[in-house]
């Protein structure tokens, strides 16, 4: 009889022991994936530097994916201004150049996704009015922005990158790059550098 009552008493002990081991190695999980969650920043404020009026100088590659180097080079503006509370906005871009008779408008539509702490971006061409429904999507990070995207461009299935720096100077900095190999390297064909306008 009390061999049956010591055994019942390991057996109990045992068990709590075990419970407990378990309880311990589950809050431990539960701390570290909760420590390696980082706070992610709030951007909604990131684009603001683009509002207002800006002049800018456009070097557009003449030709994408063909190994080509001759650019193109215009002048343009853009007026951009915040909506939603800024959380979006709306910027219209346009280009007229009699002498390369050329003419290009386009409007951005940029929103912020509060709970992804991400920016997307919407292309309109004025040429056909259609817009892209495949955004750019991505962030900031130590004054650099880079957003992308998978799109076709004649036929071929490619990545897409926006990347804009010197967000913090007089003339923020915009590329844009197309890649065919998945990203391993990157064409720039098109390239702004931004003045504001004076009042």
């Amino acid at each position: 009889m009390k061999l049956e009552k010591s055994l019942l008493v390991f057996g109990l002990i045992g068990a709590l022991l075990v419970f407990l081991t378990e309880r311990v190695r589950a809050q431990s999980g539960v701390l570290s994936t909760q420590q390696g969650v980082s706070v992610k920043r709030d951007g909604q404020h990131d684009f603001d530097f683009l509002v207002g009026t800006w002049n800018f100088h456009l070097k557009r590659l003449k030709r994408r994916l063909v190994g080509s180097t001759e650019w193109v080079e215009f002048d343009g503006t853009t007026v951009c201004q915040k909506v939603l509370d800024g959380r979006a906005e709306v910027e219209e871009m346009n280009v007229q150049s009699v002498d390369k008779h050329t003419h290009i408008q386009g409007l951005a539509l940029r929103l912020y996704n509060p709970e992804a702490h991400q920016w997307s971006i919407y292309w309109v061409n004025g040429a056909d009015g259609v817009l892209e429904p495949n955004p750019m999507v991505g962030e900031f990070n130590n004054g650099r922005g880079e957003f992308y995207n998978q799109q076709v461009y004649e036929g071929r299935a490619i990545y897409a990158r926006f990347v804009w720096s010197d967000v913090n100077t007089n003339s923020p900095h915009f590329e844009q790059a197309f890649s065919t190999d998945g990203g391993k390297t990157w064409e720039t064909n098109w390239i702004t550098d931004q003045t504001r306008e004076k009042p």
